[in-house]
């Protein structure tokens, strides 16, 4: 073969490999485009602010599963309604794309609005499911809505799928709610979500979660939720405010062993005379 034969084959090469790196590029470019978009989207759906009752404190921590390209659809929500009483909710969403963030915004504004009109948490969740089921989507949803009365501290809840909470009163007992739930949002016509009742003790909290919290390689779902609820214990005993309680478990998730979304709830009270 002659230099010249060589050296052409050579420019050939380097163009293609050129071409390819430069088409690499763009796709990763797109990707992380797609993955900002999401996360924009996630964020813009979490609410502002947080309502509060008389001696009933809530403390929310985030942290979405951006690292890489993988962006999911967990969510958590806290809002005031009509009645005076607090709707809380915390859910996540199948998969790990921006279409996950879409759904989970629709789920999350599906709720609200479905709550101004009947906030009974069964009932919010069968309307939420039907309707999610007009939409057509191949995607579903776990969810647990509660509903509290910061007058008496009843806490009604359902769950669709999701995780059961955590508990923990001031004399330090702790422990996982064994509520009766029903199948995620989004899979069955006609679904019934049965309705749990407690009550927030005073000094006592409730610990709402998501999976990316407490299960994933490295930790057993019962491990994970065991761990939430000594946390919770110690933090009752202690009367951590609800901030604080909020920032360790968040912080025990890097203990999963995954990069999963994240999302931590907390209802906490604080009896009179404590600041």
């Amino acid at each position: 073969m002659s230099r010249t034969g060589s050296k052409d084959h050579g420019d050939e090469l380097l163009i293609r490999l050129g071409t390819l790196t430069a088409q690499a590029r763009a796709a990763a470019e797109v990707q992380r485009s797609r993955v900002e978009l999401a996360v924009a989207l996630q964020r813009g759906m979490l609410p502002r602010g947080l309502p509060a009752g008389d001696g009933v404190r809530l403390a929310v921590r985030y942290v979405p599963a951006n690292q890489g390209l993988n962006v999911g659809g967990d969510w958590y929500d806290a809002f005031s309604m009509p009645d005076g009483r607090i709707g809380l909710s915390i859910g996540d969403v199948q998969g790990h794309n921006i279409e996950a963030a879409a759904f989970m915004g629709q789920v999350r504004v599906g709720l609200r609005a479905l709550a101004s009109v009947d906030s009974h948490p069964g009932e919010l969740l069968a309307r939420t499911n039907e309707l999610l089921l007009t939409l057509g989507a191949d995607l579903f949803a776990t969810c647990t809505f509660m509903r509290l009365d910061p007058e008496t501290r009843v806490l009604e809840s359902a769950r669709a799928g999701h995780l059961p909470c955590v508990w923990a009163t001031a004399d330090g007992r702790s422990g996982v709610t064994e509520d009766e739930g029903g199948p995620p949002l989004g899979v069955l016509s006609g679904a019934v979500y049965p309705v749990t009742r407690y009550r927030l003790d005073s000094g006592g909290v409730f610990v709402m979660v998501t999976d990316g919290v407490v299960e994933g390689p490295s930790m057993r779902l019962d491990e994970g939720l065991e761990q939430v609820s000594r946390l919770a214990g110690i933090a009752a005993v202690a009367r951590m405010d609800a901030d604080a309680l909020a920032a360790a478990v968040i912080k025990g998730a890097a203990e999963v062993g995954h990069d999963d979304d994240a999302a931590v709830l907390v209802i906490g009270h604080e009896p009179s005379g404590q600041p």
